[in-house]
């Protein structure tokens, strides 16, 4: 249960890194190619962090305590 926790920080805190790199660079026709692949880099993890939030979410999910099955004894 706590490894979906972790990963869900941390596919927020990739989130808030690839928004940072997104928007910090100003677009336009005269960008700097090192640049523009800062800003595409900062696209491709903010997406990757949606994917890794969502993979921790369903481990959360899937991981929680589930109770117990109890076993009736059906006497014939």
């Amino acid at each position: 249960m706590k490894s979906g926790i972790v990963i869900i920080t941390t596919g927020a805190a990739m989130i808030i890194c690839g928004i940072i790199l997104f928007y910090i660079i100003q677009s336009g026709p005269q960008i700097a190619p090192f640049l523009r692949t800062i800003k595409h880099a900062g696209t491709f993890i903010e997406l990757l962090g949606i994917g890794v939030t969502l993979a921790g979410i369903l481990m959360y999910l899937i991981n929680r305590n589930q109770p117990q099955i109890q076993d009736f004894d059906v006497g014939n």
